[in-house]
């Protein structure tokens, strides 16, 4: 990720290519985080286009208490601007917190936001969740949802026009990834 408002709005640093599929590996084996690749679904059901051509963000659940495996962190990112505000960060949302509540058991989600995106605290706030702290040191806004039965119908309600496929990893061949 090499765009300065990205790092700025998500807090990471910048990464190669290279770091990016490790980092990718490294959480699809992990058994404390979720992760989903936003893909727009126009260029990528045609194939017209490699995989990475038609990414647009990521959208990540960590399950990282273990005093309370039911709480899950979410977190999303758009980072194309231009598929900003087009509903790809709701709808990737509410995917991830739909697998959490029916695979994972979650009936918590916390997102942590900077206090500056004030777009992504809008898009929690439509989707239910409530400011719960403000965190003034790092800047940033904690929301949470305790996903009560009515919410989970809800949200059940919200994704279930959605297909759920396995995950296939492709064989790329050697040297595939350099530069």
């Amino acid at each position: 990720m090499q765009s300065e408002e990205l790092q700025r709005l998500t807090a990471s640093e910048p990464l190669s290519l290279e770091q990016e599929y490790e980092m990718q590996r490294s959480w699809r084996d992990d058994t404390d985080k979720c992760t989903f690749i936003v893909l727009d679904t126009e260029l990528w059901a045609g194939q017209a286009r490699a995989d990475e051509d038609c990414m647009v963000g990521d959208v990540n659940l960590f399950l990282t208490d273990t005093e309370d495996p039911t709480l899950g962190e979410i977190e999303i990112m758009i980072a194309e601007p231009s598929y900003r505000g087009r509903g790809f960060g709701k709808e990737a949302t509410l995917m991830m917190m739909s697998y959490g509540v029916r695979k994972l058991g979650i009936t918590k989600f916390e997102a942590k936001i900077g206090q500056e995106n004030e777009a992504s605290i809008c898009m929690f706030k439509k989707l239910h969740f409530k400011e719960v702290a403000v965190n003034s040191v790092f800047q940033e806004v904690t929301l949470r949802l305790d996903v009560s039965d009515e919410e989970r119908g809800w949200l059940l309600q919200q994704t279930n026009h959605m297909e759920e496929k396995s995950y296939v990893e492709l064989d790329l061949p050697a040297g595939a990834l350099e530069t």
